[in-house]
């Protein structure tokens, strides 16, 4: 069935697992970096100091995030000249191929080397399972699907962070490499998806003769996304409001596992541990916000719940800010900041697939989210200075969630989408 028919079946089902497991796995491999990347650093230098693992650590994070951004922006196109099905196997067996590579690595060059090629399938993944869902799921419950599918980054954070907890104590200062090679197992849904799931039959449809293609006649996707009326405002205004969902959360995720560490220290607890525990907190409430939103966005509208989503986000900036400096409070406050400020990335997948058509779907996907990442890149950077400048963290989260003023302004450029068939 395609997103003209009410029917939810097998095949929307398959189309949902497939691009949920990739996503979640996604969510592990970024995770396991920021998890096992001390670790794996002081193993593989055998003369080092603190500044040099940083450096090394920070260097491994960026080339991945730099490769998730690159691959990203590559595999979106290429889902639309030869398939969601295809690319998202594509997008599979890469990352798995270089995850387990990665657990062989021999010095900190190899390991940044490899985790820039598998930040290039990484990044490919997610436009490719959010066409191929949209595309599925029928009308009235697309956004519940989208919302479910994008929820699956929050579970594979906490697969990385409840593994590398088992494994750590057991592995010795190779713990690490088990890490990376677990993440292999997505390799087993390859038989899965090439046997039960389906191509889009709208991609199917749209494309027409395949053959065509293969000869040069279709133009540039990034140049037909530009065909449709105002289609350069709509990309214009879901590229800045896709900006401040990256930046924000890059932000404040950099400032907060410091900022609780800190609250634990004055009360003699661990600071590395409340850290690690306000990562858990932070992304539990993602998991609400993930989820949540397609329930909303089904309900109410796209606009609607972005309003609110977004509104959301900037009352828990005002909260984070008014709170007591007290390590529970400011625990409750960090839930509601990972349901609004994480958990708000949800509309990408559910609005994005709904204002383009289906010979561009994926590549305005990919190219809007991943001109995104490159924008807000620098922030993680930024923060000491803005910390600095706004004087603490509370002022500083206030500032950044304060930013999500100008996404209901754009927002209230765009049109409402719900319960419409995708544009063909």
């Amino acid at each position: 069935m395609t997103s003209t028919s009410g029917t939810i079946g097998p095949i929307q089902r398959r189309a949902l697992l497939s691009s949920f497991i990739g996503w979640m796995f996604d969510g592990f491999e970024t995770s396991t970096l920021i998890l096992v990347g001390g670790a794996a650093v002081l193993s593989l230098l055998p003369e080092h100091g603190a500044d040099q693992v940083r450096v090394a650590v920070g260097t491994a994070l960026s080339s991945t995030l730099m490769g998730w951004a690159v691959g990203g922006t590559i595999g979106s196109v290429m889902a639309d000249y030869i398939g969601r099905k295809k690319m998202l196997m594509i997008a599979i067996a890469g990352y798995c191929a270089f995850t387990a590579f990665t657990a062989l690595s021999s010095s900190v060059t190899m390991l940044v080397v490899l985790r820039f090629l598998t930040g290039m399938f990484l990044g490919t993944e997610w436009s490719t399972g959010t066409a191929l869902v949209a595309e599925t799921w029928p009308a009235s419950a697309r956004a519940k699907a989208l919302g479910i599918m994008q929820s699956g980054y929050g579970f594979g954070f906490f697969l990385a962070a409840g593994l590398w907890l088992v494994l750590q104590p057991i592995g010795g200062p190779d713990a690490w490499r088990w890490m990376f090679v677990i993440g292999i197992l997505p390799a087993l849904f390859l038989i899965y998806i090439r046997r039960s799931v389906p191509e889009s039959k709208l991609w199917l449809e749209a494309v027409g003769d395949t053959a065509d293609q293969s000869k040069g006649s279709r133009r540039w996707t990034v140049i037909e996304m530009f065909d449709e009326p105002r289609s350069v405002l709509r990309t214009l205004a879901v590229l800045l409001m896709a900006s401040i969902t990256v930046a924000v959360f890059y932000g404040i995720s950099a400032l907060t596992g410091p900022y609780i560490g800190s609250l634990a220290a004055k009360q003699g607890l661990s600071a590395p541990a409340m850290a690690s525990v306000s990562a858990l907190v932070y992304n539990a409430g993602s998991i609400v916000g993930y989820i949540s939103a397609g329930f909303l966005a089904d309900a109410i509208g796209r606009k609607p719940y972005m309003y609110i989503s977004f509104s959301g986000a900037i009352l828990s900036g005002l909260l984070m800010y008014f709170v007591p400096q007290t390590l529970i409070a400011s625990l409750a406050c960090v839930f509601v900041l990972g349901t609004f400020t994480l958990g708000v990335f949800s509309w990408l997948p559910i609005y994005l697939p709904e204002l383009f058509h289906t010979r561009v779907r994926s590549t305005a996907s990919g190219l809007i989210f991943n001109l995104a990442r490159l924008v807000a890149f620098p922030l993680p950077w930024l923060t000491a200075f803005l910390f600095t400048e706004f004087g603490g963290y509370q002022p500083t989260v206030l500032m950044l969630s304060l930013l999500y003023v100008v996404s209901i302004v754009m927002l209230s450029l765009l049109p409402e989408t719900k319960g419409k068939l995708l544009p063909i």
